[in-house]
């Protein structure tokens, strides 16, 4: 208890002995009213004492009537300077009452978005428009105000703002928020500072510097530089028009006390009356801490201030009230804090009132010396090269003149108090004698040229009328008219212009009546026009203001004093002590001079420094020594403009033609890495071929150059005389016989290298060789040198010509090949239009002298030169036997084919088998033209096949028993099939002739048929199944059955035509029908998209009219942001179809019925495009959006983007916005990336550099995405809002991708691997057992022994139910061709199958095919892969009874010829064998057969129509499938499946798969059905 009593009493002696905390003036003025705490602060609305006049009553201008600012300020405010105030008011007095303004009002930062409120220039205006042009105006924005809030209704109009506290509070000093006071302040850190290096170090401690404020070099004379870059006001200087670094200033509490160096003197006077009191403070209280001495010193600064403003600057500034001013009012003693009373200021005073200064301005500034007490005189200091900038060689114009010049001071502060004059250390101390000194220009209407029509601007309009200014400002703060504002302030209206100042217009006065006349004139004598400023300047008396401007003023300081709590005279604040407020009551002007400038004296400057007054005041011993006059100071600079484009001409020109060839570099690229693929691709073959083509070592491989195509071909040189030359795969292309003389020429270019050798004219072209380079060429021409050597042949070598006059020489294939369709083209015209009767016309002598060698004689009718077939044909054409056959023996053997009977036609096809000319066909001449028909389709048939087909032929028409064959014998075979021999011609295909006849097909003879002829006057054999008792069609499966597959002829539909109007409308619902959802989701999408892009045109157009880059830009930037908004739409969408797994999942879902999942791939595209739409235009609109930026106004840029920091020195060029700024550089790289990605996504970038397309999508999206995230984090235009478009997908995808990584990163052992014809692979793996799949969906592996990551897509060939996955791949590409070597046996040996990566299964359209009840499959070369496991699933589900809808499959399947892909025949015979519900519907297209041959077809009908007799399978596949020759006729097929399922089937499903012209093919006869009434034939496909 002892120890607690103790310890408590000790507690309470600390208590109360403390000193309660005192309260400082806040920095930003809030809580000064504790009542309001909003009255007077930062950012705080101006208050009004009179109501506003906008012209719309809330936010436009008012004065829209009123006279023109410029020439209200030229004809009333115009006249000659170097009058003396009438009241000897100092130059001091005038700089003072600016510094006072900065310390209380700050309302001329314009608004942002900035709105141009410019001054127009009268025409001819001397000063700005000596030119006349009539287009010049005085740049003005308008000022900030309360954005949000005010400015929408009449109830509440527009309300500017004052940035600063209306409190004088030492924000000139110290700023208006902690962080800028704290930027300003030393925080005791002194270390090395002696008693003589700092002009206020203590005297007891020269390191202590507590309380103080940072100066240069630690000096004490002036404030710390700016070298870590506050926000100071920094325009560019007129005298020097350019932008400077603001490091240059002082550190200062006001942004913009550097305006000029009077004002600057009295920062640094302030700042070091600061300092003084500091050590003062410190020095009495040494307990004191840096912040209790800072905030005392601030404290007594500032009351300091307040008592000086207001009991010495004030009284002098306002005049004494006399008889001039009849209704007058002197400063009112002070009564106490009233909490009532609002201390803001009104925008009369800062619109017009407080600028009655101007008119005090002189158009220069002396400075001065010290007083010399052994002269009694003082030095005026002349202008040096120290103040003239950069003008040095104009020194005899700016040099030695008296007085500084006001207009070139601006901005240029840190000159004169910097220089060194006479013994002192800067100018500061010269400055404030030389203005104590100078008596101000007079009180009157005259204005300085420094203000009126010199005043500092921006860098585009250097020097602009501040007076005008003064009058544009009170109309943008809507100000009312002169009148009105008297009226409310009671201080009543004028009648008339001469009542405004009487004693101004008075006769008496020279210029009064003249003055009176203007001002009448410029006002159309309407009193009511007159705006505040010009009328309360032209009250001014001798005085000083009158009656309108002194009681707005008087008003204002009386509120600014009794509304602060903080005021020095309110006792109760407890801010100063009685020993403090008697020494700041007894502190003068002339004590703080003192005070900051140790080496003045008392007789330096005069006792009222604000005054001069030689008779009562004996301390002014320094008279100025005449009035500064402008017209004899140094000139004010000229007006500048500035192009703020300038500088940015050759970046802008750079940026877009890096851009533009960017594009064309990339297509360089991709034709490079393409032609370089295609090279490595022929190289390859060329190995490939070269090690197929045996020992001989004379045999190499070459292109061909046909015209403007090529083709590689195998050479062999000989035997004998003779050059053979063989495809790519080894068959015979062509025998070249060198006879006689071989011209050999050459040519040169940067890309190939020709040799051709022109042959002998018997020869029907010459040969010309293609070389990547000229050593190449060196080589053949060498070895076919000493090859012709050694046969005995002539060579005559021409040398190297140019490669056009080679091509102009030489005759190609492409021109042999012209000569023939010409050729054939006049045969056809001669067999429709003349027969052989006429005689050779005119036009086809020209022909007569063509002769046809055996090989194009082969090449027309499509069949192998060594085949018997054509082997007959020629001998029998070649009368002559010269070798050729002419135009004569051509026709006369093609005529029977064409136009002869069956009779003539079997009469020609047994001459041509009779070889001996007996009349007889032996048993081996007829098996001879049998096996000519095999030869077609080459195959191969054993003996015992080919005699068994004879004796079925023999005996079926009961000539079993003959060894010989009349031709009687042969048209009784043939008899059965006269029908087809008379229905089918062969019409020649050629060019179209003068009479319109060209290509044709085969066409119908008989005359029952001629409607049928002119539907299917070009269409192949078509067949279709037909069961033979209608009747028994039902919806079941039985119905469906095949009974009996037979080959019939398409009968026509008997339907009445449509007309062509109908058929389009019907093909228009059918395509509606079968793609209504398609439609739908693209028509959705389209529209969400552009209206997305609209949604922000519009914001941008209306809303944003008036915004800034608006305004700037134009509706440039509302079509770039609508654009930006439509990109990260359609981009976002673009990983929702690449999201595989969810579609594959969701196509399984009930949505799959309302969404067209199988399409992704196509929106995919389709999105591409859009986006790519929006990205053009995103681009382009921003080519102007950057160029109207460029030539901007840097101040309206620093608003327009506030977060791109940038000191207030430099100059945005266009490279600066493009290139150093996040967004800009952000976007150029998003779009180098877009263009690789579209070039590399071209269908010829994925055919020959697929890995290209793969890296630069794997890739490129990832770099896009994260550019346009930081394109947008920039806050350039908006704040970003990308990832609303983004997440939602990148999540989708993101999770989709990592469930594929889950899966596809577990290694895939292949069990089985073999090499098939046609360059298949086939590849047998593991099926996971997670892997869950249906037939025809496909996947992608990774080959490890490749790559791990590149991925391709292959569809599956084996059937859900098989217990392994199963592929065939076609070699095409780089990496199929790899995969194909990889898994060579030859090459694995003994080693273990390379495994794979496997990412799926995916879905696709053709596994829906049991959705329909009949399914038509078309699968052409190795787009069959999908219906191998279609088929087998088909008859899986059969054979274990599964029920599905699907109750007919129609299997066509187009081959070039039965071998290509035998591994398909298994697969075909084992679903065969299996269906034995009929199904299945095979239908085999071999396409190497020549249509227009018909009669040869015919042929092998009858063959395979007997061998399917005899065994019940296929002559030539070994199937039970239909095997037809030639390409299938889509259309009539349908029509026939049309007819058959007319009342059962309502839409077919047809899927095809297969090269584009196939899936074309099958698309255009879909359309074409699509518009009869019936079934729907909807089409899925896929092209490889």
């Amino acid at each position: 208890m002892k120890w607690a009593a103790l310890l408590l009493l000790t507690t309470l002696k600390i208590i109360s002995g403390q000193e309660a905390e005192k309260e400082y003036p806040p920095y930003d003025g809030w809580y000064n009213n504790r009542a309001h705490p909003e009255w007077g602060v930062v950012d705080m609305p101006l208050t009004r004492r009179l109501p506003s006049h906008y012209q719309d009553g809330v936010y436009m201008p008012s004065g829209w009537n009123r006279p023109n600012p410029r020439t209200i300020s030229e004809q009333l405010m115009k006249g000659d300077t170097g009058k003396n105030s009438y009241l000897n008011k100092t130059a001091l007095m005038v700089f003072f009452g600016q510094q006072v303004v900065e310390e209380i009002l700050d309302a001329q930062r314009p608004g942002c978005p900035p709105e141009y409120f410019n001054i127009p220039i009268p025409k001819n205006d001397s000063l700005y428009d000596p030119e006349g042009t009539g287009t010049v105006e005085i740049p003005l924005v308008r000022s900030r105000y309360q954005q949000g809030i005010s400015g929408f209704s009449p109830n509440f109009p527009r309300q500017q703002l004052n940035e600063i506290t209306s409190f004088i509070d030492g924000g000139l000093t110290y700023g208006v928020n902690k962080a800028w006071a704290d930027a300003l302040r030393l925080h005791n850190h002194c270390e090395g500072r002696t008693a003589q290096s700092n002009m206020f170090s203590s005297k007891k401690n020269a390191t202590d510097c507590r309380g103080e404020l940072a100066s240069s070099e630690d000096k004490g004379r002036l404030p710390i530089e700016n070298t870590i870059g506050l926000p100071l006001a920094n325009p560019p200087p007129p005298r020097d028009h350019e932008l400077k670094s603001a490091k240059r200033f002082f550190r200062l509490g006001n942004p913009r006390g550097n305006e000029n160096p009077f004002l600057l003197t009295f920062g640094v006077m302030w700042f070091r009356h600061h300092n003084w009191l500091a050590r003062k403070i410190r020095d009495e209280h040494p307990g004191y801490s840096d912040e209790k001495v800072y905030n005392e010193a601030r404290a007594q600064n500032i009351a300091i201030h307040q008592k000086i403003i207001f009991y010495e600057w004030l009284p002098v500034f306002l005049g004494n009230c006399t008889d001039s001013i009849a209704i007058c009012n002197e400063v009112p003693a002070y009564e106490g804090y009233r909490s009532s009373v609002h201390p803001g200021i009104t925008h009369i005073f800062q619109s017009a009132a407080m600028r009655f200064g101007h008119t005090l301005v002189p158009p220069g500034v002396f400075r001065r010396s010290r007083y010399d007490d052994s002269t009694g005189e003082c030095t005026f200091y002349n202008t040096s090269l120290h103040t003239a900038g950069s003008r040095h060689e104009f020194q005899e114009v700016h040099v030695n003149r008296k007085g500084l010049r006001t207009c070139n001071t601006y901005w240029n502060p840190t000159e004169a108090l910097t220089e060194k004059l006479g013994s002192s250390e800067d100018g500061f101390s010269e400055l404030l004698m030389g203005m104590a000194s100078q008596i101000c220009e007079r009180e009157d209407n005259i204005i300085t040229p420094d203000l009126r029509g010199s005043v500092f601007g921006p860098l585009e309009f250097s020097r602009r009328d501040l007076m005008a200014i003064n009058i544009q400002r009170g109309r943008d703060h809507g100000l009312p008219d002169y009148n009105t504002a008297r009226d409310y302030l009671a201080l009543g209206r004028r009648q008339d212009f001469r009542s405004v100042n009487p004693e101004l217009f008075s006769d008496d006065d020279r210029d009064g009546p003249n003055l009176l006349r203007k001002f009448i004139e410029v006002h159309n004598g309407n009193i009511e026009n007159v705006d505040i400023w010009t009328g309360g300047l032209l009250e001014t008396t001798t005085d000083g203001p009158g009656e309108l401007f002194r009681a707005v003023i008087l008003d204002q300081f009386v509120r600014i004093r009794d509304g602060d709590r903080f005021w020095f005279e309110n006792r109760a604040n407890g801010l100063l002590s009685d020993e403090e407020f008697e020494f700041v009551m007894n502190t003068t002007l002339k004590d703080v001079i003192l005070n900051t400038n140790p080496d003045l004296t008392d007789v330096d400057i005069q006792n009222m420094p604000f005054l001069w007054d030689e008779s009562n005041d004996a301390n002014a011993k320094c008279p100025q020594p005449f009035p500064l006059k402008a017209s004899t100071m140094e000139d004010c600079t000229e007006p500048k403009y500035f192009d703020y484009f300038g500088g940015s001409e050759l970046s802008y020109a750079l940026s877009w033609t890096v851009l533009g060839l960017y594009v064309i570099l990339m297509l360089m690229l991709l034709y490079c890495l393409a032609r370089r693929s295609m090279l490595q691709r022929k190289e390859s073959q060329k190995i490939a071929a070269h090690a197929g083509s045996g020992a001989n070592p004379e045999t190499a491989i070459f292109y061909e150059l046909l015209g403007e195509e090529e083709r590689q071909i195998q050479i062999s040189l000989g035997p004998g005389k003779a050059i053979i030359t063989k495809s790519a795969r080894g068959s015979k292309l062509r025998t070249i016989s060198l006879r006689g003389t071989v011209k050999i020429m050459q040519s040169d270019t940067r890309t190939r290298f020709l040799l051709a050798l022109r042959l002998d004219e018997t020869e029907t072209y010459d040969l010309v060789l293609t070389f990547a380079d000229s050593n190449e060429r060196h080589r053949f021409q060498q070895k076919f040198k000493g090859f012709s050597e050694r046969e005995g042949v002539q060579l005559q070598d021409k040398g190297l010509v140019k490669e056009k006059v080679l091509l102009n020489t030489v005759k190609t294939k492409k021109k042999r090949d012209e000569e023939l369709e010409n050729f054939f083209g006049q045969y056809a015209k001669r067999v429709y239009k003349f027969g052989t009767s006429q005689p050779i016309s005119d036009d086809e002598h020209k022909y007569a002298n063509i002769v046809l060698s055996k090989q194009e004689l082969a090449d027309y009718l499509k069949l192998r030169p060594d085949s018997l077939f054509v082997d007959q044909m020629f001998q029998t054409a070649d009368r002559d036997g010269s070798g050729f056959i002419n135009y004569r023996e051509f026709m006369s053997v093609m005529w029977i084919f064409t136009k002869g009977d069956a009779k003539e036609k079997a009469s020609l096809m047994f001459n041509m088998y009779d070889v001996d000319q007996s009349g007889k066909l032996t048993m081996d001449e007829f098996r001879m033209m049998l096996e000519s028909t095999m030869d077609m389709v080459d195959t191969n048939m054993n003996t015992s096949t080919i005699d068994g087909l004879v004796q079925e032929l023999l005996r079926t028409h009961g000539l079993q028993h003959k060894t010989q064959l009349t031709l009687d014998d042969f048209q009784t075979i043939m008899s059965q099939y006269t029908d087809e021999l008379d229905d089918y011609q062969i019409i020649e295909e050629g060019p179209a002739s003068n009479n319109g006849t060209g290509r044709a097909a085969i066409s119908r003879n008989r005359e029952t048929r001629i409607h049928r002829a002119r539907r299917t006057a070009r269409e192949n054999i078509a067949k279709s199944v037909a069961t033979n008792d209608r009747s028994e069609q039902s919806t079941s499966r039985g119905a469906f059955a095949r009974r009996n597959t037979v080959a019939i002829r398409l009968q026509e539909l008997e339907k009445k035509e449509p007309s062509q109007f109908e058929s389009r409308m019907i093909a228009f619902q059918k395509y509606i029908r079968n793609y209504r959802m398609h439609i739908y989701w693209l028509t959705l999408y389209t529209l969400v998209a552009w209206a997305i892009f609209a949604e922000r045109v519009y914001y941008y157009s209306v809303e944003r009219e008036h915004g800034g880059l608006r305004r700037i830009c134009g509706y440039g930037v509302s079509f770039t942001r609508g654009a930006a908004s439509g990109m990260m739409f359609t981009y976002s969408c673009l990983l929702v179809t690449m999201s595989r797994n969810t579609i594959t999942f969701l196509r399984e879902t009930f949505l799959n019925r309302y969404i067209p999942f199988d399409a992704a791939v196509s929106m995919h595209r389709y999105i591409a495009w859009q986006a790519m739409i929006f990205t053009v235009i995103h681009i382009f609109g921003h080519s102007i959006n950057f160029y109207s930026i460029a030539t901007q106004p840097s101040s309206d840029l620093s608003c327009l983007f506030p977060d791109y920091w940038r000191t207030s020195d430099e100059l945005p060029k266009f490279h600066y916005w493009a290139w150093q700024t996040i967004t800009g550089f952000t976007g150029i790289l998003a779009t180098l990336v877009v263009i690789t990605m579209y070039v590399f996504a071209s269908d010829h970038a994925r055919l020959w550099v697929f890995r290209w397309f793969w890296w630069t999508h794997s890739y490129g999206y990832i770099l896009l995405y994260i550019f346009m995230v930081l394109h947008g984090s920039g806050y350039l235009v908006q704040r970003p809002f990308f990832y609303y478009f983004f997440l939602g997908p990148a999540v989708l995808y993101t999770l989709d991708k990592l469930y594929s990584i889950s899966r596809n990163k577990s290694e895939i052992s292949v069990m089985r691997a073999e090499l098939l014809p046609s360059h298949v692979t086939y590849l047998e793996f593991k099926k996971p057992s997670t892997f869950d799949y249906k037939a025809g969906q496909w996947v992608r592996i990774a080959c490890l022994s490749q790559s791990h990551n590149e991925y391709h897509p292959f569809t599956l060939t084996s059937s859900p139910h098989e217990q392994t996955l199963k592929l065939h791949i076609r070699a095409v590409g780089p990496w199929t061709k790899n995969l194909r070597n990889i898994y060579d046996p030859n090459r694995l040996r003994d080693s273990p199958y390379p495994k794979l990566f496997l990412d799926g299964p995916f879905g696709e359209g053709h596994q829906d095919w049991y959705k329909y009840d009949v399914s038509i499959l078309v699968g052409g070369g190795i787009g069959v892969t999908p219906f191998a496991s279609i088929l087998k699933d088909l008859v899986h589900k059969t054979r274990i009874n599964q029920e599905i809808r699907c109750k007919k499959v129609f299997f066509m399947w187009l081959t070039r010829d039965q071998k290509e892909f035998e591994w398909l025949t298994d697969i075909i015979r084992e679903a065969e064998n299996a269906d034995d519900k009929g199904i299945m519907e095979p239908h085999i297209f071999i396409t190497q057969i020549p249509s227009r041959f018909d009669f040869r077809t015919l042929m092998l009908y009858i063959c395979e129509r007997k061998f399917q007799r005899l065994s019940g399978r296929s002559l030539f596949t070994g199937l039970s499938a239909v095997t037809h020759f030639g390409r299938p006729k889509f259309r009539d097929f349908f029509r026939a499946l049309s007819k058959e399922y007319e009342t059962t089937v309502d839409e077919f499903g047809v899927f095809s798969c297969g090269p584009p012209p196939m899936t074309q093919n099958v698309e255009e006869a879909c359309a074409e059905m699509n518009k009869f009434e019936g079934a729907i034939f909807s089409h899925h496909f896929e092209n490889f």
